[in-house]
């Protein structure tokens, strides 16, 4: 189960009774609980590309220091990566400097002194644990990202037992709200087969539920139903608690999911 959670100063975020049955710190943020004016308003991490309208770095600074003391992530370096809607994974090694300009939509980490961050604004925000919670990942799915396969692909990396892990699937665009082409149809079809969640309708569009097809890609690497946290939040509808490019037509701000591994 995904609960909604309040912190101080008002900042709300989601968290996964899985993971924190573990004891692996993590968070799933909404847009509550920071400083940014409209349209950003108020916890935005991140500015949307391509937009002429920008949030100041001040303000986005500021908010990430609220929302990680909230949570109780003061201490670690947060890394974070340029997400492309690919599968590329990278590792976050002890004694290793990050590389936050690399392009990639994963972050695999066993050491303790790293905070995993992925930013979403519609798209699924997936985390991962292993070994107990002392290796985890971060991963930023959408629909490109889902068909690629970036989620198995991060729990592989992780090299660990499926069955012993868990996973996180965090708010995100709903299935009802997630019109595509036909051709988006066609590749998840294709790729997913009879399993494939999606809906089509008279004029040639349909829906696809991008968290129940990444649950099923779970699933098929191992994880149990019961292994699978899951939310019915929804970025597009919930407009109260988080930003969503489709909705707001790309003037928006970003969440943030965030992990951290156990130290032993």
């Amino acid at each position: 189960m995904i609960k909604r959670k309040e912190l101080d100063r008002g900042v709300v975020v989601y968290v996964s009774t899985l993971l924190s049955e573990l004891g692996v710190k993590h968070a799933f943020s909404t847009r509550l609980g920071g400083v940014s004016a409209a349209p950003f308003d108020s916890m935005n991490l991140g500015n949307p590309n391509g937009c002429e309208i920008q949030d100041e770095s001040d303000h986005i600074a500021a908010n990430y220091r609220i929302l990680q003391d909230a949570i109780g992530f003061s201490n670690g370096e947060r890394v974070w990566v340029h997400q492309v809607h690919g599968k590329t994974i990278l590792r976050a090694s002890a004694g290793v400097p990050f590389d936050r300009s690399a392009k990639a939509d994963a972050i695999v980490s066993h050491d303790p002194r790293r905070i995993l961050s992925i930013r979403v604004a519609d798209c699924v925000p997936v985390l991962l644990a292993g070994d107990g919670g002392r290796i985890v990942a971060a991963v930023h799915a959408g629909w490109r990202g889902v068909v690629a396969g970036v989620v198995p692909e991060a729990l592989g990396a992780m090299n660990v037992d499926a069955r012993s892990s868990v996973a996180a699937i965090g708010p995100s665009i709903s299935g009802a709200n997630f019109e595509v082409g036909p051709e988006v149809i066609a590749t998840f079809k294709e790729t997913m087969g009879d399993c494939a969640p999606v809906s089509e309708g008279n004029n040639g569009k349909g829906h696809v539920d991008l968290r129940a097809a990444i649950a099923r890609q779970l699933i098929e690497a191992g994880l149990s139903e019961g292994q699978i946290d899951i939310t019915d939040r929804c970025t597009f509808r919930d407009r109260e608690e988080f930003f969503s490019h489709r909705r707001d037509h790309g003037t928006t701000g970003r969440m943030v999911a965030l992990i951290q591994c156990k130290s032993n």
